[in-house]
């Protein structure tokens, strides 16, 4: 049983969360921005001191188009290919729920 005082649960029974974050982007540099700051939020939280795992670097989709140049079909036959490269990063964290919200 749990020890509730005035209806609330006390300081010792701070339930701890295991929370996965899952960051993707198609700008490399700015995911790797966003990862930093949730890691040094979450370092620099002294009062429940999470624990934090990663970045884990996920493996990146690159989604490819091959097309023709030229839109009626005529003339010598060239192609363009275009490419989109998918980032993606996962942090896992165990802390409390009003800790997760201070580091987020």
């Amino acid at each position: 049983m749990s020890a509730f005082k005035d209806g609330k649960p006390t300081e010792d029974e701070t339930k701890i969360l295991r929370i996965r974050i899952t960051l993707t982007s198609c700008n490399l540099k700015s995911l790797e921005k966003v990862c930093a700051d949730l890691i040094k939020g979450a370092k620099n939280e002294s009062q429940y001191e999470p624990k934090v795992k990663g970045p884990v670097r996920m493996p990146t989709k690159t989604l490819r188009i091959t097309t023709r140049k030229t839109p009626c079909g005529e003339g010598s036959k060239t192609w363009d290919k275009f490419q989109l490269r998918i980032h993606k990063r996962v942090i896992d964290l165990q802390a409390s729920s009003d800790a997760v919200g201070r580091i987020t």
